[in-house]
């Protein structure tokens, strides 16, 4: 294939993954959006609360991502049989993970303590938790469906049950959070109950359509029965995935936590710095899955070309979403921030402030958050978790970390010294990773090609 090719076959598959990801976030920010009107306090704590919850679905979403080059090889070389056993036993392990960490959110109040939060912070966070802790259960089963789907390349249906489970959540919020339409007013109760809808949705939609458009692969027949061999491949393969993932994500719930200690004002102005980041970052997100598709393509095919060129195909298109957010965040800082303040809230200004600076800094880390994110798609694609895994835990964990800490708090800047300990894990693991790629891993599968 050509770049042209490639290019319009990354763009044609990219693009839908884009708008689910895009469209999954917004359930996110409408639960800022409208507990940002409701108070800071329900803003501050569901910050929190959402963090604790992401960081346990990205670890245990290892299992889920693992499907998708599994998937993506077994179709190129036309292997229905694997392609249902490894997805079958994804979401055997999916449901395994998640009943294990439930009781982390039920007793999630004394471990935020624990981590320095305030009582009455730690308190509402755990109430939001314990009522969406259970839709752990969907929602890893989600993501299992959805990267099955996405490696068959029906990445359309993933954008319009996303976008059906946001327009859910809208409503739900409206209702619940504040108490419209008859409804009981529940602030952050609200939002944990419609976030559970929401995963139920999703699960529904997505079940409903792998069973209706691709009979053929009889995904839910004998879902009781286990697949050991299947079960361990997808382990081996998600395990180290979801170490990564664990890895970078609590990166920045380390930052949710340091932001904490500063105080409430801080800690609301991280929440939406972070949020209008993670909109930029899940188009590099959709454009990661669909190299990690490509990869896995070219894998069943054992077309090291296909793979190369496909590579810088996805890297470029990366490198202009980037750019193009490096712009907006530094053109347009105070008009994203008000977006999520109620005007009349007698701490904006001081929100705004923190804001912006924190903003500025998020400019910083665009183009490397896309390469890092870049880097790991295609590694998946061709399989390779393990040595990822240890350069992201080296990144984000050994310097990250202890950089965000040193900067903040030993340095005395603050906000914006946490946010540059993220710029600079953050290009610590894109080099590394994209060397990875680039270096051993393509020479490697260039000599077992040609073998």
């Amino acid at each position: 294939m050509s770049y042209s090719q490639h290019t319009r076959a990354v763009v044609r598959l990219g693009l839908p993954l884009v708008g689910g990801h895009i469209a999954h976030f917004a359930i996110g920010l409408t639960d800022t959006v409208m507990l940002g009107w409701y108070s800071v306090e329900a803003l501050a704590a569901v910050v929190l609360g959402s963090t604790f919850f992401f960081v346990t679905f990205i670890f245990g979403s290892g299992f889920a991502i693992a499907v998708m080059p599994l998937v993506a090889e077994a179709h190129a070389a036309k292997d229905e049989v694997t392609l249902r056993r490894v997805t079958r036993m994804g979401m055997w392990l999916s449901v395994i993970f998640a009943a294990t960490i439930l009781p982390l959110f039920w007793y999630s109040g004394a471990l935020l303590s624990l981590l320095g939060q305030t009582e009455e912070t730690a308190e509402l966070a755990q109430r939001y938790l314990r009522i969406v802790g259970p839709g752990m259960v969907p929602a890893l089963l989600v993501m299992v469906l959805k990267s099955y789907l996405a490696a068959l390349e029906h990445t359309r249906v993933v954008f319009w049950v996303t976008v059906a489970a946001a327009v859910v959540n809208a409503f739900a919020n409206y209702a619940l959070i504040f108490g419209n339409w008859g409804f009981p007013e529940l602030g952050v109760g609200g939002a944990a109950i419609a976030s559970l809808m929401v995963q139920i949705v999703s699960l529904a939609g997505c079940v409903a359509y792998a069973k209706l458009a691709l009979p053929e692969h009889t995904l839910f027949g004998r879902l009781w029965r286990p697949d050991w061999d299947a079960f361990g491949q997808v382990f081996r393969l998600g395990a180290p995935i979801g170490v990564t993932n664990l890895s970078e994500v609590s990166l920045f719930a380390a930052s949710s936590v340091m932001m904490g200690w500063l105080g409430t004002i801080p800690l609301a102005a991280h929440g939406i710095a972070l949020q209008l980041a993670s909109l930029a970052f899940m188009v590099q997100l959709g454009l990661s899955s669909a190299a990690t598709v490509r990869a896995g393509n070219a894998m069943g095919r054992r077309d090291a070309q296909h793979l190369s060129r496909g590579a810088i195909v996805a890297i470029a298109l990366s490198l202009l979403a980037g750019a193009i957010s490096v712009v907006v965040l530094l053109v347009f800082p105070e008009q994203l921030l008000s977006m999520f303040i109620n005007p009349e809230e007698s701490e904006r200004d001081a929100i705004l402030a923190v804001g912006v600076s924190l903003l500025f800094v998020a400019a910083l880390f665009q183009v490397m958050d896309g390469a890092q994110v870049m880097a790991l798609g295609l590694l998946r694609g061709v399989k390779d978790t393990s040595a990822p895994m240890i350069i992201a835990a080296i990144s984000y964990w050994l310097i990250g970390v202890p950089c965000g800490y040193a900067f903040g708090f030993i340095l005395g800047w603050e906000g914006v010294g946490v946010w540059l300990g993220l710029v600079v894990g953050l290009t610590v693991a894109a080099i590394l990773l994209m060397w990875r790629f680039w270096g051993p891993k393509i020479a490697s599968l260039r000599r077992a090609f040609a073998a």
